[in-house]
């Protein structure tokens, strides 16, 4: 079965969907969809390292990432407000990323691969690493839901009930770095924050729960992802961006269907 590559292809997509519909809960809840861009630049980053260096992409990716986002806890330590820190972050890492690409030979195509995605190339090993790295997201957050959550919704209640905020936006931080390195080969380092963002938030028009909230946005990323690689393979479109045009279709129409129902 796993020989077809249409079928790797969609279980490597529901593999990927599946984590960022839950994190991209937490990254609509805590409005880090900056951040998110941010993770996302960095990944350019880490391919553009991974190839100099000849590493695994997913390895180079996550290392990067985590590095990105602890400088940027380091600026902000320092006074630098978000937003600024972000924006230089993000687009230092972007440029800094095409500046090596463009001194390696032969590494063009292999960058293009990432930037927009590539699921219907992925491997039997890739797979692994995108149902492992969700489920391992997926076990972090149900483990640590109730704290995550708590930390989210309001920091003072956090702090009273003994919970330290800043570690818990700490882990969101990996399982963001992790998240990027799972999806990258699904939707590309530029539709990342897509696929966190959209789906968490066309499930917010429905949900009445935090719970609920996350469940229908991996429904929706579900749904995403078979619509994005049929739609693929019927008009011959890039696989990744195709996915993310069906989560908007999906997010329209729970827009739509949100204001019938008010």
């Amino acid at each position: 079965m796993l020989d077809d590559f249409v079928v790797r292809g969609v279980l490597a997509a529901l593999g990927a969907v599946l984590a960022t519909g839950v994190l991209g809960c937490f990254v609509v809840w805590r409005r880090m969809a900056y951040f998110g861009d941010a993770m996302a630049h960095a990944a350019v980053l880490g391919v553009a390292l991974s190839l100099a260096f000849s590493l695994s992409i997913y390895v180079g990716v996550i290392i990067t990432a985590l590095c990105i986002a602890l400088i940027f806890i380091q600026l902000t330590d320092a006074g630098q407000t978000a937003d600024a820190a972000l924006g230089v972050l993000a687009h230092t890492a972007l440029a800094l990323g095409l500046v090596i690409v463009s001194l390696l030979s032969g590494a063009k195509l292999s960058l293009s691969a990432y930037l927009f995605g590539s699921v219907l190339s992925v491997g039997i090993t890739d797979l692994a690493v995108i149902w492992g790295g969700a489920l391992v997201v997926l076990g972090v957050l149900w483990w640590q839901w109730s704290d995550l959550l708590t930390a989210t919704l309001s920091p003072d209640l956090a702090y009273a009930a003994g919970i330290d905020p800043r570690r818990k936006e700490l882990l969101l931080t990996v399982l963001l770095a992790l998240v990027v390195a799972v999806a990258i080969k699904v939707v590309g380092a530029l539709l990342i924050t897509a696929l966190l963002i959209i789906p968490a938030s066309a499930a917010r028009q429905f949900a009445r729960t935090p719970e609920g909230m996350a469940v229908a946005a991996m429904i929706a990323g579900a749904l995403a992802a078979l619509l994005g690689t049929q739609g693929s393979l019927m008009f011959d479109t890039p696989t990744g961006p195709s996915i993310v045009v069906a989560a908007a279709g999906i997010f329209t129409v729970s827009i739509i269907a949100g204001r019938l129902r008010s």
